[in-house]
């Protein structure tokens, strides 16, 4: 039994504790970086997590949900930490950022495929920064003994500068559009999830775009000349958010369809990606595994052999 449950709900993070004798868990959600899309509350074995939603004001924005954490009902299992395509979670034990499910290999990270060739950027260019929207690309110009060039216009030897462009990958939902802005054709990325994404406008609430208001990757969804919110599927990562919103049941239909992650090596992943996805999808993956350790024993046997 703990000796304590705590919690701490403040303006721009919540946290809460469950103290042992012998160690102290610690969940604290980062409401800044929450976009409210929904996959914890999904995937959470305790149901201990819930979305919560604010009221909407009449002729303003609605405002993005986010989600209450149950600190009767979390065990700190740690699987929202690793699943969250924003990183606004995290779980710590005694201070350290350690989850047991992530070591054990019984549950999966995503992988986040964002390649940057330095080489091929120019100087000036901040394309990437600019067109991050969530603001997780920093771009500089380094002198060759490491140092920041904020004014490389005057350098005597521009070519012994290079860019450094750092990128926050634990918090990138691989939205994409970093590298469609970038003129140079430097960045690779690969999204983590994919899915389809359809608005139904017979069903939308006349001047409703609660769901543009809330996307968090800036032209996935847009306005019309229509007067209709329509998908760019190029940009979006399909985390849910806008579904989470719509205020009508059949106006918005969202569909993962596969998600890349880490190996694993348990059977604990694949009723989470039922939920994310679809009873179909969880079968082809399984049917993938199983086609893929029958071809690893075969040639472990014709290794064996030779």
């Amino acid at each position: 039994m703990p000796m304590k449950l705590l919690k701490t709900n403040m303006d721009k993070e919540q946290t809460i504790e469950r103290v042992l004798h012998a160690k102290r868990y610690a969940l604290t959600l980062d409401k800044e970086l929450c976009t409210g899309c929904g996959i914890c509350e999904e995937i959470c074995p305790r149901e201990a997590i819930e979305i919560k939603k604010f009221p909407k004001v009449e002729g303003e924005r609605v405002e993005p949900p986010t989600i209450n954490i149950d600190e009767q009902k979390c065990h700190y299992c740690g699987i929202c930490d690793p699943i969250c395509p924003f990183g606004a979670i995290e779980v710590k034990v005694d201070g350290e950022h350690l989850i047991s499910v992530l070591e054990s290999e019984s549950f999966p990270q995503f992988i986040r495929e964002i390649d940057v060739d330095m080489t091929r950027c120019n100087l000036d260019c901040v394309e990437c920064e600019e067109a991050c929207p969530l603001a997780l690309i920093k771009v500089r110009v380094e002198s060759p003994d490491g140092k920041e060039v904020r004014d490389f216009k005057s350098w005597p030897d521009k070519e012994n500068l290079k860019v450094v462009v750092d990128v926050h990958k634990d918090l990138c939902p691989c939205c994409r559009l970093c590298e469609l802005k970038c003129p140079d054709d430097a960045i690779r990325v690969r999204k983590m999830i994919q899915g389809f994404i359809k608005i139904n406008p017979e069903r939308c609430p006349e001047g409703c775009q609660d769901c543009l208001d809330v996307c968090p990757i800036t032209g996935a969804l847009y306005h019309s000349e229509d007067e209709k919110v329509h998908v760019n599927e190029l940009y979006c990562v399909y985390c849910g958010a806008c579904k989470t919103v719509c205020p009508e049941e059949d106006a918005l239909e969202l569909q993962r369809t596969s998600i890349r992650h880490t190996p694993i090596h348990s059977g604990a992943w694949n009723k989470a990606l039922e939920k994310l996805t679809s009873t179909k999808e969880m079968t082809k993956e399984l049917q993938a595994k199983s086609v893929k350790k029958v071809k690893e024993t075969v040639e472990k046997r014709l290794a064996w052999r030779s």
